[in-house]
């Protein structure tokens, strides 16, 4: 087994020759990993079985569908990489161009970071959507998956690997931490002049871990507390059609609903809705709905409490709580949110536009879902998670997100 510290010192090297490839270069080492992909599915979905077989009984059934990959899903994953080979090349891009009053050209210039190492957990899809972005925007990745998932996201580095080997390239571009205990994490965490960028991607307590441990540079993303608020002029039918993709379409995702928010002059007749739709026992999945004790008073479910307007439930349950207002509302929302995806419904402008100016979340909808917060669905191809923070990137992380920038400055002999 390889230590951490080795793939680092490898993938570190592979960082200098990876920053002067060519967007040709690029594109074809993608397009090679896609079908080396493919060309393993059977490999891979072996790999899988046996993850899944080890984590049977000891993982919600929400989050073994993350674990769960198919040829379908695999097939997904290289399809991604294709359509990331298809985007604009970032590297290079001139983002300023000014002249000095000494006639010197000051050009400021999309760079990549380095060395990006990822550290999550049971999504085996993010080990090719990670691998895709990077080596696109010029940087070298760095994987730490969960060890629920290890065996598959070997597999997949295995088969990305190879991709790379077939074009000349040095298959360092892309490393998979061999060490599943925490103390890789804490390498990584910690692993300065090794890793210039650290992303978590999982739930608030590997993001918690990160941010108070790293020394390298940080971004937090993933932890989604997700609101919808049902304003007094929404259309009722059209908030449960929301709501229902919003919560149950794929509740372990991130940005899944997490709280319904309802005005109080239409709770009477919305709850009862809500409640026929996401509670329907002829569903496959049925909802769990929590209530504050106004929407209680209205139809029947779970007395909430106050932890549950602060948790990322990632399962079939929904906090509900009545509110006064859209004032309320947004009072509610900067007191309870991670600051991930929230959403009003409603048909009333001048409301809609008070929401999106107040609410300080990465996405704010207006009578869309939250679970549109995804970078395939905002025009990035995939993506390599969603920033909550507001330094450097915020939302969808994509290729523009994974570079940083140089002055580059051309002149003819100036002095100062």
């Amino acid at each position: 087994m390889r230590t951490t510290q080795e793939i680092l010192r490898c993938a570190k090297a592979a960082s200098r020759s990876l920053s002067t490839l060519t967007t040709a270069q690029k594109n074809a080492a993608l397009t090679a990993m896609a079908d080396s992909l493919v060309a393993h599915t059977d490999d891979i979905l072996a790999a899988n079985r046996e993850d899944v077989a080890a984590a049977e009984g000891s993982i919600s059934p929400v989050m073994m569908d993350r674990l769960t990959l198919t040829a379908a899903r695999i097939e997904g994953m290289a399809q991604g990489i294709r359509e990331v080979a298809a985007l604009p090349d970032p590297v290079g891009r001139e983002l300023s161009s000014t002249v000095h009053g000494k006639g010197m050209i000051i050009r400021k210039v999309a760079v990549p970071i380095g060395v990006v190492a990822i550290i999550y957990e049971s999504r085996p899809n993010v080990t090719s959507d990670a691998a895709a972005l990077t080596l696109k925007s010029g940087n070298v990745c760095v994987l730490r998956g969960g060890k629920e998932a290890y065996r598959s996201a070997a597999a997949i580095v295995a088969a990305l690997r190879e991709g790379l080997a077939q074009v000349g390239i040095s298959p360092d571009m892309v490393g998979l931490i061999e060490d599943t205990t925490r103390a890789s994490a804490n390498e990584l965490m910690r692993a300065e002049g090794l890793v210039d960028l650290l992303i978590p991607r999982g739930g608030a307590g590997l993001i918690r871990a990160c941010v108070e441990n790293a020394t390298v540079p940080c971004i937090q993303t993933g932890t989604g507390i997700c609101h919808v608020y049902v304003d007094k002029a929404a259309d009722l039918a059209m908030a449960v059609d929301i709501l229902d993709n919003a919560k149950m379409s794929r509740p372990s995702v991130c940005n899944a609903a997490e709280i319904c928010l309802v005005h109080k002059d239409i709770a009477a007749d919305f709850l009862p809705m809500l409640k026929a739709r996401l509670c329907d026992p002829a569903r496959e999945h049925s909802a769990e709905l929590r209530l504050d004790a106004a929407a209680a008073a209205i139809i029947d479910g779970t007395p909430a409490n106050e932890a549950d307007f602060d948790t990322e439930f990632l399962d079939y349950i929904l906090a509900v709580r009545v509110v006064a207002d859209v004032e309320e509302a947004i009072a509610h929302i900067a007191a309870h949110s991670t600051m991930h995806s929230e959403a009003i419904i409603t048909a009333d402008a001048a409301t809609a536009a008070r929401f999106t100016a107040a609410v300080d979340s990465a996405a704010v909808y207006v009578n869309v879902s939250t679970r549109f917060t995804d970078g395939g669905e905002f025009g990035l191809g995939c993506e390599m998670g969603i920033s909550t923070q507001k330094m450097h990137a915020r939302g969808p992380m994509g290729l523009e997100e994974l570079t940083t920038y140089k002055y580059v400055i051309t002149g003819d002999g100036q002095t100062r």
